[in-house]
């Protein structure tokens, strides 16, 4: 299939924000081992939460004021510039847990679990987190496909998608919390195509991280979209981009982008 290349400033403007100048959101050409797929129907949509559909801002936040709070229960101090330097060359690396790598970089022994339990209790995301172009895309996507959401998450998060108008949408559910396993282990991706009822081949994933969302999805025939925002890179790669079939910057282009990987052969 050739690629496609999207407009970068639309895609940018129906964002809401200004996209860095570097390569273009694309529709790309097959990668090896993933061509059983290419072009049939897509019956169903699955759907990450932090980075497409709420603002990843809001578990940075929660993970920088754990680790200052720890950091300063020893005595310690750490500066936010210093946080945010490892919480980018995670993103870039777009490898490894951003948890470890903060309690390594800053914590003692031990302190990776308490971290991450302290993380979680102010994890919330407010109504304001979530993103503007959602809504609108899930009104034009649903009834065309089933959706699902496939996100490492607490089970609570299905409380906020409710409030904000998310979980009416939603057909399937596969809650990292609830199913027990977490992206990119194989089993929370077959929990949502169990319950629909659909094969790998017919199904897209549309998530912010390569290597649970994009890696992750395309292990099991499905093909996927990847959302460059959130956890995703701060300066994307050709390499990285060409990665998914689909890479974009806003979820405004997610409906031109499924119809494309349909036609693609």
């Amino acid at each position: 299939m050739k690629a496609v290349a999207l407009d970068r400033r639309e895609s940018a403007q129906r964002g809401g924000r200004t996209v860095p100048d570097q390569a273009s959101p694309q529709v790309n050409a097959g990668i090896a081992g993933q061509d059983a797929g290419r072009g049939a129907p897509i019956e169903l949509v699955l759907l990450d939460v932090g980075g497409p559909i709420y603002d990843d801002a809001t578990y940075r936040d929660a993970l920088w004021r754990a680790t200052r709070e720890l950091v300063a229960e020893r005595g310690g101090e750490v500066t936010e510039d210093e946080f945010q330097r490892v919480y980018d060359e995670r993103r870039q690396a777009q490898s490894g847990s951003l948890r470890t790598a903060v309690a390594e970089r800053f914590l003692e022994p031990g302190d990776r679990q308490r971290l991450s339990d302290l993380a979680d209790a102010y994890w919330v995301y407010p109504p304001s987190a979530l993103h503007p172009d959602v809504l609108p895309v899930l009104r034009e996507l649903s009834g065309r496909y089933a959706l699902a959401v496939v996100a490492n998450q607490r089970a609570v998060v299905v409380d906020a998608l409710r409030r904000d108008g998310v979980a009416g949408f939603i057909d399937h559910w596969a809650i990292s919390e609830v199913v027990g396993a977490a992206k990119p282990d194989p089993a929370i991706f077959r929990h949502a195509l169990d319950a629909a009822g659909v094969d790998a081949s017919r199904a897209v994933h549309v998530g912010n991280r390569l290597d649970t969302d994009v890696r992750g999805a395309r292990r099991l025939g499905l093909r996927t979209v990847w959302v460059v925002r959130g956890e995703a890179p701060p300066e994307p790669t050709p390499e990285q981009l060409a990665e998914p079939d689909v890479s974009m910057f806003t979820m405004a282009d997610l409906p031109a982008a499924l119809e494309r990987l349909q036609e693609a052969r």
